[in-house]
């Protein structure tokens, strides 16, 4: 009977070592994750067969290999970490980092994911800048994003950013101007090096069913911050092979003459030397429209009074179980920490308790809330930390 090295991967890329386990407790790990009532999901390794992967909802990553496949250090593998763009750095001095006389590299206000390297310079840089859609065939939502995530970073398949639709979350993995790894080459011609970009987005879906169903790109920042790094490299707003096709059953062109000499969209169902049908039948028109400049910031967005909320982390937790200080100001804050995965659902009633204290907390000392540390991250909402969670989840912050 076959026995495994069992492991956990955190969010953080750390990781625990769970020892030697039978073959019957695997079967009973697939078993749980098969369940209908359960969002777990059960990922094969690609390039180990035997190996697999539990995506988990918490974030955490269950690691199974066969003993005889490899050694437990190898299957812990070195560490690779999850940060800031600007570890340390206050909201207001976050910045787009870019290249002389390029576009966008790394996007401000996202999660870095991995050590930043994730390939090399462009082989034809001289041909026209594209983008390729992928979806992850997996949930989307909680802390989805880590997990897969440290998949992709596990079995060597990273691209450039990952996108969760139901939190507008991003994550990117190396600097857009480099190659990614989520491509296969097509004989000797490097697809992951054509053009003079080739930006891969991973979106935290199914290909069967769209992920821009229901989903309205305009009250989502996180995703405007991706098309406007797309459009500082002049990646050219058309789809030269056509929209990508329904999954299962579509058939699209791998055209290597198109996917050489053309700038613009392409889905994975389109890139020569590739067998995949992601993204699906996806809404092209929803997924390029920006935010009209002449749309004022912050129109038809629910205003927040950062006073009013502060009043309540002050007075709710002392007051009775329950107690409701400013509901209507408190319930939008924790909106936002429920689709960070930093609250739980039954804890958004417009009381600032505890609950949403302590996940106010975890946020002031995430990434995307400002890596505040020890007594700075004492869950009281400040200026630069609300305008942040409202600019990523759609509310304005009033005085």
């Amino acid at each position: 009977m076959t026995s495994f090295h069992a492991a956990v991967i955190h969010p953080d890329q750390s990781r625990t070592y769970c020892g030697i386990v039978g073959q019957q407790h695997v079967r009973a790990a697939r078993a749980i994750a098969a369940c209908p009532w359960t969002p777990r999901q059960v990922v094969e390794h690609p390039h180990h067969p035997g190996s697999l992967f539990i995506l988990r909802e918490d974030g955490d990553l269950d690691c199974y290999r066969p003993v005889h496949a490899s050694q437990a250090s190898t299957l812990l593998g070195h560490r690779r970490t999850a940060q800031a763009v600007d570890p340390g750095a206050s909201d207001a001095a976050a910045a787009t980092s870019t290249t002389r006389n390029a576009g966008t590299t790394w996007l401000a206000g996202v999660i870095r994911f991995g050590d930043g390297v994730i390939g090399g310079p462009m082989d034809t840089p001289g041909n026209p800048p594209r983008v390729v859609h992928h979806t992850t065939e997996s949930p989307a939502g909680g802390k989805y994003l880590e997990s897969v995530a440290s998949y992709l970073i596990r079995v060597a398949s990273e691209p450039h950013l990952i996108y969760c639709p139901v939190t507008d979350r991003v994550g990117q993995f190396g600097p857009l101007h480099h190659s990614a790894r989520a491509l296969r080459n097509d004989g000797l011609r490097r697809t992951n090096r054509e053009g003079r970009v080739c930006v891969q987005i991973e979106v935290l879906g199914y290909a069967a069913r769209p992920w821009t169903d229901g989903w309205h790109p305009k009250t989502k920042p996180g995703w405007q911050r991706i098309l406007a790094a797309l459009h500082s490299w002049d990646v050219p707003d058309a789809w030269p092979a056509g929209p990508p096709v329904p999954y299962p059953g579509g058939t699209a062109p791998r055209s290597r003459s198109l996917w050489q000499s053309r700038g613009g969209h392409f889905g994975h169902c389109h890139i020569p030397g590739n067998d995949h049908g992601d993204p699906g039948a996806i809404n092209t028109g929803k997924l390029l429209t920006k935010k009209t400049a002449s749309r004022p910031e912050g129109e038809n967005r629910p205003p927040v009074s950062l006073a009013r909320v502060v009043k309540a982390a002050k007075k709710d937790p002392a007051g009775p179980d329950g107690h409701r200080t400013h509901p209507a100001d408190v319930r939008p804050v924790e909106d936002a920490l429920v689709a960070e995965g930093l609250l739980e659902p039954r804890y958004a009633d417009g009381s600032f308790g505890t609950m949403t204290t302590k996940a106010y907390a975890a946020w002031q000392r995430s990434a995307a809330g400002g890596s505040y540390r020890g007594a700075a991250a004492d869950g009281i909402p400040g200026r630069g930390s609300l305008v942040r969670l409202g600019d990523r989840h759609g509310f304005t912050v009033i005085a």
